[in-house]
């Protein structure tokens, strides 16, 4: 089998040597591989965050192996698992992190535990899984070891999920929690571009104890410089941005639920 990519996404930022560190025991065990990194400025422990972001890349990415670590469980009873997903492989925590990307992938095909120990790091640090376990099982599957060799087969029914975010749709309204902020300060919402059929060019947003008029537009032009914007993104969701500017600031806020309404 074999890959020609890695794909890496962490929540370690780029202030230490966590990802250096990481990236060094995949070059030593797979030194033709390449690495692609998604981002590692996932908030600390944000782990539904650091879902959201990977199943946004993964569509858009070669066959790889995906590693993703943020890893709030590290060194407890929490399983490191390996899922096969389409032509990909993810490697990570048993937490949630891996199965938005996986479903983006067309679904959960197999997956097993890393148990097999001659694929780790001859000692592994109970607070470093990243380095120790998935890093060398990633560099293993580059290089073209089958996923069924880490360990015993697990039950995808067994698999954690994250809970569903709150989403609901009806009369003009929506309700729906905020799923992530980017370096831009756009918000975006658990929607979807339908959310937006029957809206006209203006809406109500409500968070916490605050409403703001907001425009319905396609792009960020369609308002004036500092003015609310809601549109759908890139990726397909409702979002609420300012052009040239934070909503997040303007909210003042990045998690919760908001409420829109038509008119």
């Amino acid at each position: 089998m074999g890959f020609d990519w890695v794909s890496f996404t962490t929540d370690y930022g780029t202030s230490d040597a966590f990802v250096a560190i990481c990236k060094g025991v995949l070059a030593g065990i797979a030194p033709r591989c390449r690495v692609l990194d998604v981002t590692h400025h996932i908030g600390a422990q944000d782990v539904r965050r650091g879902a959201s972001v990977l199943a946004a890349a993964v569509p858009y990415l070669p066959p790889s192996v995906h590693v993703a670590v943020v890893d709030p469980g590290v060194g407890t009873a929490r399983r490191g698992i390996v899922v096969s997903a389409g032509a990909s492989v993810l490697v990570g925590p048993d937490n949630g992190l891996l199965l938005p990307a996986a479903d983006a992938l067309g679904g959960v095909s197999g997956c097993f535990e890393l148990s097999e120990r001659r694929f780790h790091l001859p000692v592994v640090a109970a607070t470093f899984h990243g380095r120790d376990i998935f890093a060398p099982v990633a560099a293993h599957l580059a290089n073209g070891e089958l996923p069924g060799a880490f360990g015993g087969e697990v039950d995808p029914a067994s698999l954690v999920r994250l809970p569903a975010p709150v989403s609901r749709v009806a009369d003009g309204v929506i309700e729906a929690e905020i799923v992530g902020v980017d370096h831009f300060g756009n918000v975006q919402l658990a929607a979807g571009p339908d959310a937006l059929a029957g809206f006209g060019m203006s809406a109500t947003v409500e968070f916490g104890q605050e409403r703001f008029a907001v425009t319905v537009g396609r792009t960020f032009g369609d308002v004036p410089v500092g003015a609310l914007l809601l549109h759908v993104d890139s990726s397909g969701a409702v979002e609420i941005a300012v052009n040239s500017g934070s909503a997040a600031a303007v909210l003042g806020g990045e998690s919760g639920v908001v409420v829109v309404r038509r008119g």
